[in-house]
């Protein structure tokens, strides 16, 4: 499925995309060290293990970022004209190396632009779910979405 235009969309609608995602200890030490991020929770196995947690901790920004392209497919591909912005970003369980995460996606908002007829601002309520059915990220997307051609 592609993502779907302005006028397609209804407030209430609800995605469970198909594509899931097992976090690897590559995904998250590439990640870490593609963007300089030095926390020793991500990168370094024996202060992760002192940690209250135990275990290696999975980088939040690459928790959200995959949250945002698992919905993508389905929600904005093709018909996206830019994302405005992300709001409301929280994170309430950590990501553990070997957690298969999952997406979903609500409608929680439509606006109709005022600059560009026929578009419009989609907002998403976006949700990445591990394996245990548990939240561990979401946030608010708002995208402007073209609309469909006269």
């Amino acid at each position: 499925m592609t993502g779907k235009f302005f006028d397609q969309w209804q407030i209430g609608e609800t995605l469970m995309h198909e594509i899931r995602r097992t976090v690897t200890e590559t995904d998250n030490l590439l990640f870490s060290t593609m963007t300089h991020n030095p926390q020793p929770l991500h990168i370094d196995l024996e202060a992760a293990k002192a940690s209250e947690f135990g275990q290696i901790l999975v980088n939040g920004t690459f928790t959200f970022a995959l949250m945002i392209g698992l919905s993508v497919g389905d929600t904005t591909l093709g018909t996206l004209i830019a994302n405005l912005g992300y709001d409301r970003l929280v994170m309430p369980r950590p990501v553990f190396i070997g957690d298969t995460l999952r997406a979903e996606s609500e409608v929680t908002e439509l606006k109709p632009s005022k600059s560009r007829p026929g578009a419009g601002v989609v907002t998403f309520t976006h949700r990445l779910i591990n394996q245990r059915d548990e939240v561990v990220c979401q946030c608010l997307r708002m995208a402007l979405i073209k609309g469909r051609a006269a």
